[in-house]
């Protein structure tokens, strides 16, 4: 049986759940990597004896040479350092251009065909991290943001409504976090507007929560940040990548003409199969919503300056 290959580099928190999602799933053989000694041969054991009890098939291996990642599918790059209470997604930049540029690197050499998918904060800056260091195109690195932050918004709508999670329907553009572009014209519960069900100040507000979730989760657990909902909206592309389901998922995508980017990774629908982004999704926005988009797509190319000087 011709499996894929998915290779997760950071066996943390997030990292090693991913593992999991990605096994339960059965969506292919797993090489957890990570630099520690130990930590990913003992998660990755320590998940497959969950197999007979859970009942998934997979291959699942720890390593901490990228030589194992080698011929891989896909790669998740998890790696770099966590927030802690007080800190913004930018203030990890300097940190993190430095650790993902050296994975990228070392997985570029060894899976030169594999579609890569960036966890890292800040995670808008982290993909042109890994695009301009490995070289790959456009379309075969993509950054897992959109999932994560439409399925808080979601959450939140259900919380309101008093509805299930899978009757509401979203979408938000946009940078990670604070400069996420909310569109309640396309946000429904069942197929009914959702400014129907909920007044415009209590929609704001949980926009707000929405783009605040990753630092209210830090601040209860004062030492770490989330990672259920992160690399489960990690293991949904993971999965409609190797499965070529080509489902219409928000990511953050190349954007060359698309919205008037200009190439960078911003936050869009797109379309994710084996060849990773097959196609970006445009929407007509509105003056206002066009204006935020904007804001955000700024702040997006103003961390990228930021990563070209880190990077020389």
């Amino acid at each position: 049986m011709n499996r894929a290959k998915i290779t997760i580099v950071g066996a943390g928190h997030v990292g090693a759940t991913c593992a999991h999602w990605a096994a339960s799933k059965e969506l292919g053989d797993i090489v957890l990597v990570d630099i520690i000694d130990g930590l990913p041969q003992g998660k990755a054991l320590d998940l497959y004896e969950a197999s007979p009890i859970e009942g998934f098939d997979a291959c699942i291996r720890g390593a901490t040479s990228y030589d194992d990642a080698e011929g891989s599918d896909v790669v998740v790059i998890t790696s770099g350092v966590a927030r802690k209470p007080g800190m913004s997604r930018d203030d990890l930049l300097a940190t993190n251009v430095k650790i993902v540029s050296d994975v990228t690197r070392n997985i570029a050499q060894r899976c030169p065909a594999a579609v890569l998918v960036i966890v890292a904060n800040p995670l808008d800056a982290m993909v042109y991290t890994a695009a301009k260091v490995s070289g790959f195109a456009g379309n075969r690195i993509v950054g897992q943001a959109g999932v994560l932050d439409v399925a808080r918004y979601k959450a939140f709508i259900a919380l309101e409504v008093g509805c299930s999670v899978e009757d509401v329907s979203a979408l938000l553009l946009g940078g990670h976090g604070d400069d996420m572009v909310p569109l309640p014209r396309f946000t429904s519960v069942g197929g009914v507007p959702v400014t129907q069900l909920i007044p415009a100040g209590k929609l704001d507000e949980i926009v707000t929560r929405a783009r605040n979730s990753g630092a209210e989760i830090v601040a209860l657990l004062k030492t770490g940040s989330a990672y259920y909902a992160p690399s489960a909206a990690t293991i949904a592309m993971v999965e409609s990548i190797v499965r070529d389901k080509k489902r219409v998922l928000p990511c953050a995508a190349y954007c060359e003409k698309e919205y008037g980017v200009g190439g960078f990774f911003v936050g869009v629908p797109c379309i994710l199969g084996t060849g990773g982004v097959e196609r970006v999704i445009e929407v007509e926005l509105d003056a206002k919503e066009r204006d935020m988009l904007n804001t955000s797509v700024q702040h997006v190319k103003d961390l990228c300056g930021k990563v070209d000087a880190l990077l020389g």
